[in-house]
């Protein structure tokens, strides 16, 4: 399966003896699509592993929030419904990748993380930080987020089921099949509750199947990885966009085949299909009522070419597609085709260099060339420093073209949004790579920014565009393994923005996360207990932080593991999108089976 299979520890050439080595690096990237591994690409990463945080984490979103540069805007519990921004930027200025196939929404950001799979069908999930779009086009502006599935290794079954407070359920289910020519996963998960106050009840289903199999057996360069994923959540939504008892349920569909075409190619093809249900008044339809009908394609063909020991040039062609048919914003189609490269020299010395350009034509929206330069110097054996420029760019989503209701209007002459990032910053690994410190100062300016705005509070919300949109921000982290069966994690980004226009009232754009901290202490307690605290404390702008502090205890030998899940403990009240109140202490209970074939 993997066209690109590559340790950040061996990016470098072991150097002669009277140069530093490199500092190791823990990045592990295995996928067919990936224009360039993230772990190549001389910027700020984080991978995270659903395994560290088995039941702390229930859903993507929650999983996302170990990241302290990602500002998850929840709706709604389980993942049912929230908002993506990275480093500051606005929701809808961050990519939601499956695979390395784009899973955001055209008709809006506010359905970006509606991800068709379970958490459960997550290897990991890599996190760029920074513009992505010379690797994967529109959207990519604050940065990416990839979702990784991942070829079972043995043959088992994991079954979770679980109930709490406000009538919450959960049932998750992962069957895993696997032989030297086949391998199968099947995995399904459905979160259900009756809501902490009137409307707001929701259930969250999801199911996928994944198929890899070789169509040439013995040849380990042509696998076929067959994803198929369909996700059904209704959901009250109260107060969500305005002081209305609404209701909302979306409907997802996912199909996406990559096939490896020798060691060094690869093609692939996806097909993604969502419906979107309005209703502006509960049980009441005739009134207002939305209904939204999304359609999307995505096809590439990749390869990677070793032009030396050190050096790797990606390149590939892609074309996509996506179109809507909507009871408000109409009947709406565009498509793009893209080229791109990307130069990686592992090795220049002490140096690490990657070069890359993307040129993309959009049927609506013309040409966009979006270029990208990442270098990074081995300092000493334990030091290693960074810096990195790029281009990134976003075309309007359909409900920021044609929408309208009584309170917002959607614009039709929208420019795309263009912005370019810079980044410097240095890693720290001493101590045989117990202690990790990574660091980085970041600057965002954007051009054309897309917002929701008016001058004045009589006037409705009106799509714009927004100039002198600039960030400028910290970030860093901190893991310790203070032993092999505990592992300690701090991390904390503070973001600012320029002031907007004079007399502008914005509704999303200024509503970031101006500083976020996080620690995290994961303890195996003897042969027992595992255990997870974690503490995050969140300021947005111009608002008092907040702190949230989550727990979960699980037994953790055998096959039958009883766990506790213990969510916002210090009862924080808080909003995450204003005037969106947020679900107080929760606690979830449960018992997890597992079994595992003998070979």
């Amino acid at each position: 399966m993997a066209l690109f299979c590559l340790s950040a520890a061996a990016q470098q050439n072991p150097q002669p003896a009277q140069q530093a080595k490199p500092v190791a690096q823990s990045i592990t990237v295995t996928t067919t699509v990936e224009p360039l591994p993230f772990s190549e690409s001389n910027r700020s990463v984080e991978v995270l592993k659903p395994e560290e945080q088995p039941f702390l984490a229930n859903s993507v979103v929650d999983l996302l929030r170990v990241d302290p540069s990602l500002n998850l805007q929840a709706r709604a519990a389980a993942g049912v419904q929230a908002d993506l921004s990275i480093r500051g930027t606005t929701f809808e200025q961050s990519l939601v990748l499956l695979n390395g196939f784009h899973i955001n929404d055209p008709e809006t950001g506010h359905l970006n993380l509606d991800i068709p799979v379970p958490l459960d069908a997550v290897s990991r999930i890599d996190v760029l930080h920074g513009s992505g779009s010379t690797f994967y086009g529109s959207d990519a502006i604050g940065g990416a987020v990839n979702l990784i599935t991942e070829r079972p290794a043995h043959t088992s079954i994991v079954a979770r089921v679980g109930g709490g407070n406000y009538g919450s359920m959960e049932s998750h289910l992962r069957a895993n099949y696997a032989a030297k020519s086949f391998a199968e996963q099947l995995t399904t998960a459905r979160d259900t509750s009756d809501g902490f106050m009137y409307d707001r009840n929701y259930s969250s289903n999801a199911a996928a199947s994944e198929t890899w199999l070789n169509v040439l057996p013995g040849s380990p360069n042509s696998e076929t990885d067959i994803l198929l994923a369909a996700s059904d959540r209704p959901y009250g939504a109260n107060q969500f966009y305005g002081p209305y008892d609404s209701w909302e349920r979306t409907k997802g569909w996912f199909a996406g085949i990559q096939q490896q075409l020798g060691e060094r190619t690869a093609a692939s093809f996806g097909y993604r299909r969502h419906t979107d249900l309005f209703v502006l008044f509960l049980g009441r339809p005739q009134i207002y009522e939305n209904n939204h009908v999304t359609n999307a394609w995505q096809s590439a063909v990749r390869r990677a070419d070793a032009l030396g020991a050190n050096t790797t040039l990606s390149y590939g062609i892609e074309a996509s597609g996506d179109s809507i048919n909507s009871t408000n914003l109409g009947i709406h189609a565009r498509n793009a085709e893209a080229g791109y490269a990307n130069l990686s020299l592992r090795s220049l010395g002490r140096f690490a260099l990657s070069v890359g350009a993307r040129e993309e034509v959009i049927s609506s929206n013309g040409s966009v060339f979006s270029p990208s330069v990442a270098a990074a110097y081995t300092l000493s054996h334990t030091v290693r420093l960074r810096a990195s420029a790029g281009h990134g760019f976003r075309i309007p989503t359909f409900l920021d073209l044609y929408y309208s209701d009584p309170t917002t209007i959607g614009n039709p002459h929208l420019k795309p949004e263009s912005s370019w990032s810079y980044e410097g910053g240095a890693d720290w690994t001493p101590a045989g790579g117990r202690v990790r410190l990574s660091g980085a100062v970041f600057r965002l300016q954007e051009k054309d920014t897309i917002d929701y705005s008016k001058y004045s509070l009589a006037d409705k919300w009106q799509a714009n565009n927004v100039q002198n949109f600039n960030f400028t921000g910290v970030e860093a982290a901190l893991r310790v393994r203070l032993s092999d069966t505990q592992q300690l994690q701090f991390g904390y980004t503070a973001a600012r923005a320029a002031e907007p226009p004079a007399g502008l009232i914005s509704e999303y754009a200024f509503n970031y996360a101006a500083q976020s901290a996080q620690a995290l202490w994961t303890a195996e307690l003897g042969r027992l207990l595992t255990i997870s605290n974690q503490l995050m404390v969140i300021q947005k702008t111009a608002k008092t932080a907040y702190p949230l502090w989550n727990v979960s205890l699980s037994h953790n030998m055998g096959r039958v593991r009883p766990y506790v899940r213990l969510l916002n403990l210090s009862n924080t009240g808080y909003e995450e999108i204003p005037e969106v109140r947020q679900q107080g202490r929760s606690v979830m209970g449960g018992v997890e089976l597992s079994w595992l074939a003998r070979r």
